[in-house]
């Protein structure tokens, strides 16, 4: 390091001081922005916009002093300021979410224009000057005596304010504008960001509230149609020509695929309502696969195709609700039976694996290309790969059973090979005692 001289009142004593007061500002300001660098990264790493903010106002303090914070989003195509946000450590806070102003012939107004932060030093004397200002006023009552105001802009366009307050007359009276507007700047992608993830789910939960809703709604009618189609297939309301049992026989076979997706639909609103329930007890696993076996051989019989179950070493009991458990196993072996050319063999198993119990559905069918395998757990996700006479297929199947399966803390896998045909595993925990 070099050492500058500054203590003679001479051309070069005034030169060393002011090298070092520059040299002072520099640390200062690269201080400033690895602080500010290191709050945002923690801080973007959050997705909802409370828990965003509040990191805000339990980290800024280093930069910025404050006693309260808010934010405020533009609303009503850009014509109003609507806060959506409010901390402070005062007592009574008198603008909280909520709370809205429109931009017309307001200072915000300016604010957005120039882009640039608005600094009030003295709150009351601003009251005085602008005693039609309603936040002013609450700000004041609430005991706030000076103001920082800084414009949110995200990819230039401007989406609010965030507002630091304090009780100190004066506060932002050293206040270094550029770095406001830099903290301002990332504050607004932030926030933008945390503001539409809270959008997205808010969506997501509308979307699950109306499929259950129309799931629902819809079961009953077609339950109905189907009951009816029933009592002609069986001759209770009179004879029916073969060409008439034929349509008849179509129809019905359209009601079960729609019930089959409407029972999907159901399973999926109440998955992600958070209303799906497990529940669990002890189960003999052989038992189980002897019974599920049993269903689904009539079904692989009537497409020519052997469902073979898998000679079991004795087994230790496993923890699951079988009622589900059976919706996962009916699901794999009869998407097996679909993909699954006449004449072939599907093979239905469990084996031990270390504490846990690993059943699993083995075809001989097409098999699945790699770069596919992704999509087969996904909602409404679809390989090229197509069931060999033309079976319907709701795209739900797989998501449900990925979901069912890590509600029992188990875990679903596939091995498959095309040409070759497909192994799906899952495992469920064994049970106490068991």
């Amino acid at each position: 390091a070099v050492e500058i001289p500054d203590g003679a009142d001479d051309e070069i004593g005034r030169l060393g001081r002011e090298l070092k007061s520059l040299a002072e500002a520099f640390r200062t300001k690269v201080d400033e922005m690895e602080m500010l660098s290191e709050i945002t990264e923690k801080i973007n790493a959050g997705l909802i916009l409370d828990d965003v903010l509040n990191h805000v106002f339990d980290s800024f303090r280093r930069l910025i002093p404050y006693d309260r914070i808010s934010v405020a989003l533009l609303d009503d195509g850009n014509r109003v300021a609507r806060a959506v946000w409010a901390r402070s450590i005062l007592p009574d806070v008198k603008i909280e979410a909520g709370y809205s102003a429109r931009l017309e012939k307001s200072s915000l107004n300016k604010i957005i224009r120039s882009g640039k932060p608005r600094i009030v030093n003295d709150l009351e004397a601003y009251l005085r000057d602008h005693p039609r200002s309603e936040s002013s006023r609450r700000l004041v009552a609430e005991g706030i005596r000076s103001s920082l105001t800084c414009p949110l802009i995200a990819q230039g366009k401007p989406i609010g304010f965030i507002f630091f307050s304090s009780r100190e007359p004066g506060a932002y009276r050293e206040a270094h504008v550029d770095l406001f507007q830099q903290i301002a700047g990332q504050l607004a992608m932030i926030i933008e960001k945390g503001r539409m993830y809270q959008e997205l789910v808010r969506l997501s939960e509308l979307r699950t509230k109306f499929l259950g809703i129309a799931a629902h709604d819809l079961r009953s009618p077609i339950g109905v149609i189907k009951g009816y189609l029933s009592l002609l297939l069986g001759n209770v309301l009179g004879p029916v020509s073969e060409s008439q049992r034929e349509v008849v026989e179509n129809m019905d076979r359209a009601c079960e695929s729609m019930l089959t997706l409407i029972n999907d639909l159901l399973d999926v609103s109440a998955i992600e309502a958070g209303k799906f329930e497990i529940q669990a007890e002890a189960v003999d696993v052989g038992a189980f696969l002897t019974e599920c076996h049993s269903f689904n051989e009539i079904l692989a019989q009537a497409k020519s195709i052997e469902l073979k179950l898998a000679p079991m070493k004795p087994l230790p009991q496993v923890s699951m609700d079988a009622r589900r458990v059976k919706q996962v196993v009916d699901n794999l072996v009869s998407n097996a039976i679909k993909f699954s050319q006449p004449q072939s063999r599907i093979v239905l198993g469990a084996d031990r694996r270390d504490n846990r119990v690993e059943i699993f559905v083995r075809d001989r069918g097409q098999g699945i290309p790699e770069s596919e395998i992704p999509k087969l757990f996904t909602e409404f996700g679809r390989v090229s790969v197509r069931p060999t006479a033309g079976e319907p297929s709701t795209g739900l199947g797989l998501a449900i059973v990925k979901r069912i399966v890590e509600a029992h803390g188990g875990h679903i896998r596939v091995e498959s090979q095309q040409g070759e045909g497909s192994t799906f595993y899952f495992d469920l925990p064994i049970a106490q005692g068991g």
